[in-house]
This record gives C-alpha cells, structure tokens and sequence, in this order.
C-alpha cells in the first residue's frame, strides 16, 4: 500500500469516527456542534446587547461651501455633536464632498426620514 492510499484509509476512518461521536453525544439543549467533533457545547451566558447605540452618521454630496462650522451649526438642532469630520485630500486640502458627525447621544441618529414619492412629485410638477 502506497503512502497516498494510507493517508486517504486513515481519513475516511477520522470522518467516521469524528461523526460517529458526534451523533452519539447529540444533544437537544447544546447550542452549537463543533466542528473537529466531540461533545456539543453550549454557548456561554451574554449579557443583552447594550443600549449604547452607535451615534455617528455618514453625510455625502456635501456641496463645495459647505464645510465644518456651516455643518455645525445646521445639524446642532438635531442634538449635541461630539465629533465632526469632513474627508479632505492629502495633496491639496480639499473635500472629497463626504464626511462623519457623531453624535452625543443616539436621539439625534434615530430621526427616519421617509424616501420622497417620486411618483407624486412628478404628477404635481406635470399638473402644474
């Protein structure tokens, strides 16, 4: 028998082996199987997931004239801003039109705003 065929004899009796275990021990309160085989594991105890929601909003097509005190002072009415970033180039110092505004706290992310009805938009425009 040639070195080929023992490593693929002694594959085949790993596999079956390592699935043999792990049918033996299923069991219906584990959480998870791993992989290698062996026992089912539960996952450990988590805590909920916080509340601390993330408070930092991505803003694009920012128009030219438009930087951080003017982006300041219009976004304060939707909360306090702890940091505000507009992405500007190495090489020349200008922006690249997108940035960051975080946020104190996360009330002033969570306001939804619904996409316009274009369909209604455009009726109104043709009505006119």
């Amino acid at each position: 028998m040639g070195a080929k065929a023992k490593k693929a004899t002694m594959r085949k009796k790993a596999s079956s082996i390592s699935l043999a275990s792990v049918h033996k021990n299923n069991d219906s309160s584990a959480d998870f199987l791993p992989l290698e085989g062996g026992p089912a594991r539960k996952l450990p105890n988590q805590p909920e997931q916080s509340v601390n929601i993330a408070t930092v909003l991505y803003i694009g097509r920012i128009p030219h004239g438009f930087y951080e005190t003017e982006m300041r002072e219009f976004f304060k009415q939707f909360g306090d801003i702890k940091n505000l970033r507009i992405a500007r180039s190495k090489k020349t110092g200008k922006s690249k039109h997108f940035g960051f505004i975080e946020f104190v706290s996360p009330e002033g992310v969570n306001r939804i705003r619904a996409p316009p009805n274009w369909t209604e938009i455009a009726r109104k425009q043709h009505n006119k």
